[in-house]
């Protein structure tokens, strides 16, 4: 199969950074090989992302299949804790995969930028969780968002596995009319396929062109949780030599990182030969966002991973979040246009509850799709001009490995890390412990509502006291630059609609 020279257009940040890229990359591409795209597909009825339908703000959802040979790959020496790994390509096999397309229905609108998100394949199906959080910030910055069947569960499904959640299925169980003719070899190779969606992102790829017409400036990389495991073995490994992406960002990672071969249905496990605690490569010639939740440091073994942040890395570690939250539970997320109704079901705690999974404990409140609309603003202007984001404080940890646990102020809210109005200026106990509802409830968190009394404590003159508090707490949130404007006026409009009593 051809090997085509990839269009790369990243920003360089400092010397280093340009020695660097040119031993990896001397002439500013790379050696992707080049897929061959069709559509925009029809027929059958299609699968639906659970999510915003963003067409009444002119955005268009398309979807086309992309395929070839991929490559899979395998170690070079020792696989380091310091992620500075070597990888040669082994094996090839035919794949054909698909790719879902979220763009401003009028080219000049778009701002240049590419999201393209590892769909998260846990549940059995392709899942867009960051599509979902992070939607708002995608739509204001008129940016693409791209969602890539990576990995072979997300298409064939796997062992005993029929109908997930909500009644969804892997694609080629779910409509076999539209998605009979896929096929993926396996996730060895999802690595390369992932590169090969860049590719097709950028327009280096031969037939259909999902994005003729829009100049396309950047092209970042994200994914949270089990792909977020493996977008950590991608950016340690296989992007030194694909060289694709622009910038990179790990939501909610492990503190290891995910196999080269084979993993049955998508499941985020470490592989056993990566040693817990892995970090991302210093070396690395593209900015990474590691953006981390409180409930992620303990039950994802993430403490050991921790790493001072450099020229192209940050860690964000926000306090009182879950894996999950209230916001992706509920209606919320799926109805949330940025006009506020979803910051007041979050942010009143006579509303907290189990969501839709029905979670015997009431789930996390804490927002972190509020600090991540944030990150992807920060993020893209890192790749943009240079400006890298703000450091964020460490959450406060005792212990090390297993018997790590986060510290906690008396109220019950963990001590230090990026702060939020919820947490200063709390009306609840917002935690990331496991939540003890059930199997799928365990990553939602907790969320424990203050009593009369307490709240009588903490804001002696009422709703009076807890406005006051509140507004200049979201300001400060956003000046620090861990919220929104956007998400700060919602939040602020809905904690004064919150009833004392």
């Amino acid at each position: 199969m051809e090997m085509r020279r990839v269009r790369r257009r990243a920003r360089l940040f400092g010397a280093l950074a340009v020695a660097l890229l040119a031993v990896a990359c001397s002439d500013g591409t790379s050696d992707v090989r080049t897929p061959t795209v069709s559509g925009p597909v029809t027929g059958g009825n299609g699968v639906s992302l659970i999510g915003t339908d963003l067409s009444s703000v002119g955005y268009v959802r398309e979807e086309y299949f992309f395929e070839g040979d991929a490559s899979a790959y395998e170690p070079v020496g020792e696989l380091g804790a310091d992620g500075a790994w070597r990888v040669a390509e082994s094996e090839t096999a035919p794949f054909k995969s698909r790719l879902v397309v979220w763009k401003p229905a009028n080219p000049t609108d778009f701002d240049g930028t590419v999201f393209v998100e590892w769909f998260n394949v846990t549940a059995g199906f392709d899942n867009a969780p960051d599509q979902l959080m992070a939607h708002n910030q995608i739509i204001r910055e008129r940016a693409v968002w791209v969602g890539v069947s990576a990995q072979k569960v997300g298409i064939e499904g796997g062992p005993g596995l029929d109908v997930g959640p909500f009644g969804l299925a892997p694609l080629k169980r779910a409509d076999p009319v539209r998605y009979g003719s896929l096929a993926h070899p396996g996730d060895a190779f999802s690595y390369d396929i992932f590169s090969q969606a860049g590719a097709v992102v950028r327009g280096d790829a031969d037939g259909a062109q999902p994005l003729d017409g829009y100049d396309v400036e950047r092209v970042i990389a994200m994914g949270e949780s089990q792909s977020a495991f493996r977008l950590t073995t991608y950016a340690n490994a296989v992007q030194p030599l694909a060289g694709i992406y622009d910038g990179i960002l790990l939501h909610s990672r492990g503190g290891g990182a995910a196999p080269f071969g084979d993993q049955e249905l998508g499941a985020g496990a470490n592989d056993p030969e990566i040693p817990l605690g892995v970090r991302i490569r210093a070396d690395l010639a593209v900015p990474v966002l590691t953006f981390q939740t409180e409930w992620d440091l303990i039950s994802l073994d993430f403490v050991p991973a921790r790493q001072p942040d450099g020229e192209n890395f940050r860690l964000w570690e926000v306090a009182g979040t879950a894996h999950q939250d209230s916001y992706t539970a509920s209606t919320a997320a799926l109805t949330d246009l940025g006009d506020g109704r979803a910051e007041l079901v979050v942010l009143d705690p006579a509303r907290a509850g189990g969501g839709v999974l029905n979670c015997s404990e009431p789930i996390n409140a804490g927002a972190q799709h509020a600090v991540l609309n944030a990150a992807l603003a920060h993020l893209e202007r890192w790749v943009r001009d240079g400006t890298a984001p703000p450091t964020g404080a460490r959450i406060e940890t005792t212990g090390s490995g297993a018997d790590a646990t986060v510290v906690r102020d008396e109220l019950g809210i963990a001590r230090g890390g990026i702060r939020t109005p919820i947490v200063d200026v709390p009306l609840a106990a917002n935690d990331g412990e496991v939540n003890a509802g059930g199997a799928v409830c365990r990553v939602f968190g907790r969320t424990r509502p203050f009593d009369s009394a307490t709240l009588a404590e903490l804001y002696p003159n009422g709703a009076e006291d807890y406005v006051a508090a509140f507004e200049r707490a979201a300001d400060e949130t956003v000046e620090a630059g861990f919220w929104l404007a956007p998400e700060a006026e919602n939040f602020k409009a809905a904690a004064r609609q919150i009833t004392f009593g």
